[in-house]
């Protein structure tokens, strides 16, 4: 699996690659919210002041930028996730962490097509992101189940590809600020069980 130097090197980086790095990452989320996640990588090493080799030493395909630049917003809905886990409303905290990653995704044009395309593989670097979204994204779920909201045959697989569709939607008709809920709540009304 293609991952970032600063999370497979064996030994701390040197200050100066340590800033290279973090200028990069910064860049690059600049420039993938401006211009989304197809936006030049030669632009994104120059505006951090590094040349394309130094990019590509820290990051050796733009997938591995994605991964680590989205990280960390990754991180905040894995925690939104366990926060929800405590919530007397499974359902409802289904519905909230999904709408949380259409939120997300749908910021940087181009990433909900990336993780539609992790699910199918394996060896990307936004595989990284996807599969602890996913494990989180099935506990939710199982307790939606559990109350009976979810039907049971309902997998959390199809419910990501689901949200990461509605994101793509949501991310091709910025004109439409109430698309999200409404396909939200179209998907939601598919997964409910049946009495």
């Amino acid at each position: 699996m293609a991952t970032d130097t600063a999370r497979t090197s064996p030994r701390p980086m040197r200050a100066d690659a340590r800033r290279n790095y973090e200028r990069l990452l910064a860049e690059a989320r600049t420039a993938f919210t401006k211009h989304g996640t197809d936006a030049s990588l030669e632009d994104i090493a120059r505006r951090a002041g590094v040349g394309i080799g130094t990019l590509y030493r820290h990051f050796p395909n733009r997938t591995a930028l994605m991964s680590a630049v989205f990280q960390g917003e990754v991180d905040g809905l894995l925690a939104r996730s366990h926060e929800l886990l405590a919530s007397p409303e499974p359902c409802r905290a289904l519905v909230a962490w999904l709408r949380a990653i259409v939120t997300h995704a749908s910021t940087y044009r181009g990433l909900s097509r990336a993780l539609m395309a992790a699910q199918s593989d394996k060896a990307s670097a936004m595989t990284r992101c996807s599969l602890p979204m996913r494990e989180a994204g099935s506990a939710l779920l199982a307790r939606a189940q559990q109350a009976g909201a979810i039907s049971p045959d309902v997998d959390i697989v199809d419910v990501m590809q689901l949200t990461n569709a509605i994101a793509l939607a949501v991310e091709q008709s910025p004109d439409d600020p109430e698309l999200a809920d409404r396909l939200l709540t179209l998907t939601l009304r598919g997964l409910k069980a049946r009495p």
